[in-house]
């Protein structure tokens, strides 16, 4: 039987990294007795061994609560968590529109981040009700005055509506909650119309398929409807349906206004896309939820086994981390210096960085990862425009007309003292000025646009290397731009090494090659033979380095004597060493491949 709508409020958390935002979650749990007091633990909606290491949460989930409010009245709460970082902002705006409210939680001693003002700015454009929540306050660094004066002009709330806990030791827990229900609107459709449900994420189970999180917003579905999908057309037998509480409560019916799972032996993670709408075959809506767009990959970096013998491994591995994750693509791709392996398209970093380590923890395969790279738009001369993810598919200089590349536009939050440094930094990564503005006395926002490719490698590193590690970034894609691109490849002993060959900035490109041949020099062992480093753009060599062969000394045994004997054993010794120069293959250690990543830009 499904609840009033009066009494369901739909509500997500919006925080920053390390936050609290999953404490707070914990407390709520713990308040509504949702979860048993023996089986709590830290962060109990991350489920990920990841997720709890570093404190944040990776994939959204979704929680039905029961609270009896102050006045008696008893409410049903769902609490649909949500990814805090950049690379998974359209999951984040999905989850909001399921919403009706959010909260905003701050850190009392670290005040207003990048990704905390981004993830507002979504709800807000989704309508949300904001409650503003300052959490650590316990802390003896705690600046909540302050904190609050900030939030009171992003806002422009009351202060007496901001709310201040301490999430750790349990401390104004109850208000928040009290302040949901009276403050978040009871969601709003029509149960008698067509039924339509917005997919907000989805999980795979081994034994029963793909698991659709839903909010329906208009309608019933009920046990045995098959369920329709707008974006691909395909239809499903519901097998079950329900509530999402610590496990899956199966549900006769799931009515307008509610959250909740569905199981229909759906065989592939990628038919339940997050942001879809589901509808039913025999009451169809006639139009899908606005807002859904396919997930699209924007780093790129090949994977391949450091093993030759594990490459079926590290395929099923890949197959399996699909199940669960429709937004990795990957296809097999070969390479001349590390053989077979894949190239994989990912969100972001922090994406390709916990594919990486889940490979390598999860499936005990060690693997190498190529430079990261992002799509470029090629137009030819001839006329078509090709995209390349990969440095050895582009095209030769004298077929390209022009090149352009992805630009994002990016906030930087920083205290003023740090301005000038990261304008520099960020005049050091060709990046375009927009404008400043300040939050408070002592913070601004720093607007720049940005080549993607220049963020990808350091730039978060430096970011907080030149603030103290006090700046924030947060950062989305805006558009492809023009740039005086070039491919830069590595030679050993004149054979290109596709592997370490990377797309660059002409104005960088003799510094980038110079750097990179020097490091290689330091990492690439000394062989019986000369090894020759060379950078190369087109066919114009720009840098050289020469790694001497280990020697024997063929003189030792010559005292005395004859001069000419001694110049004939060198000038054997010399033809050996060139003989092998043209069958010995170099070795090249992981630590080269990782080296680029390194290079000072």
């Amino acid at each position: 039987m499904a609840k009033s709508m009066e009494n369901i409020r739909n509500f997500c958390i919006i925080a920053h990294i390390d936050h609290g935002k999953s404490t707070l979650a914990d407390r709520f749990l713990e308040l509504t007795g949702t979860v048993e007091a023996r089986r709590m633990h830290k962060q109990v909606l991350d489920t990920m061994d990841l997720e709890q290491e570093r404190g944040i949460t990776i994939k959204s989930h979704a929680i039905r609560m029961d609270y009896t409010a102050r006045d008696g009245q008893k409410y049903v709460l769902n609490l649909i968590d949500t990814p805090g970082h950049v690379d998974f902002t359209y999951e984040v705006s999905r989850s909001l529109m399921a919403c009706e409210g959010a909260i905003l939680v701050v850190d009392a001693t670290q005040g207003i981040e990048a990704q905390t003002i981004s993830n507002l700015y979504l709800a807000i454009d989704s309508n949300l009700t904001i409650i503003p929540v300052i959490n650590k306050i316990d802390l003896p660094s705690a600046e909540i005055d302050r904190v609050a004066d900030d939030i009171v002009n992003l806002i422009g709330c009351e202060h007496e509506e901001i709310l201040a806990v301490s999430a750790k030791a349990g401390t104004g827990i109850e208000a928040v909650l009290e302040t949901v229900v009276e403050r978040v609107n009871p969601p709003v459709g029509n149960p008698e119309a067509s039924p339509r449900a917005l997919i907000f994420d989805s999980a795979f189970d081994n034994y029963r398929g793909a698991v659709a999180y839903v909010r329906v917003f208009d309608g019933t579905f009920r046990l045995r409807d098959w369920a329709k999908f707008f974006s691909h057309n395909k239809q499903y037998e519901i097998d079950e349906l329900g509530y999402l509480v610590m496990k899956y409560m199966p549900q006769k019916t799931l009515s307008a206004g509610e959250v909740g799972y569905i199981i229909g032996n759906i065989r592939q993670v990628s038919d339940t896309k997050v942001g879809d709408t589901i509808t039913i075959r025999r009451n169809p809506a006639k139009e899908p939820l606005p807002g859904f767009k396919e997930a699209k990959p924007m780093v790129f970096a090949g994977i391949y086994p450091t093993v030759a013998e594990s490459f079926e491994e590290l395929r099923e591995a890949m197959g399996k981390l699909q199940l669960n994750d429709a937004s990795l693509i990957f296809e097999p791709e070969t390479s001349n210096a590390l053989g077979f392996g894949f190239r994989c398209g990912f969100l972001g970093l922090l994406h390709m960085e916990i594919i990486q380590e889940r490979l390598s923890r999860e499936y005990n395969i060690p693997i190498i990862t190529t430079v990261p790279s992002v799509k470029y738009r090629v137009i030819l001369k001839s006329g078509p425009t090709i995209e390349v993810d990969n440095p050895s598919t582009m095209p030769h200089p004298d077929l390209i007309e022009r090149i352009e590349e992805p630009y994002v536009r990016t906030s930087i939050i920083t205290p003023s003292e740090y301005i000038g440094n990261l304008m520099k930094l960020c005049l050091d990564r060709r990046a375009t000025y927009r404008n400043t503005e300040y939050i408070d006395q002592t913070r601004a926002v720093l607007h720049y646009d940005i080549p993607l490719a220049e963020i990808i490698f350091d730039f978060f590193d430096k970011l907080k290397t030149v603030s103290r590690g006090y700046a924030s970034l947060d950062y989305e894609f805006h558009d492809y731009r023009e740039s005086k691109l070039s491919r830069l490849d590595i030679l050993l002993n004149g054979d290109q090494v596709d592997a370490l060959s990377a797309i660059v900035h002409r104005e960088k490109a003799y510094a980038w090659g110079k750097r990179l041949c020097e490091k290689l020099r330091k990492l690439i062992p000394r062989q019986m033979f000369e090894v020759i480093i060379q950078a190369s753009i087109g066919t114009r060599i720009i840098s050289r380095e020469t790694i001497r062969p280990l020697r024997k000394n063929v003189t030792a045994k010559c005292y005395g004597g004859d001069i000419s004997r001694k110049r004939k054993l060198l000038e054997r010794q010399k033809e050996g060493k060139k003989r092998m120069k043209q069958v010995g293959s170099v070795e090249i250690p992981q630590e080269a491949f990782l080296a680029i990543l390194q290079v000072e830009k």
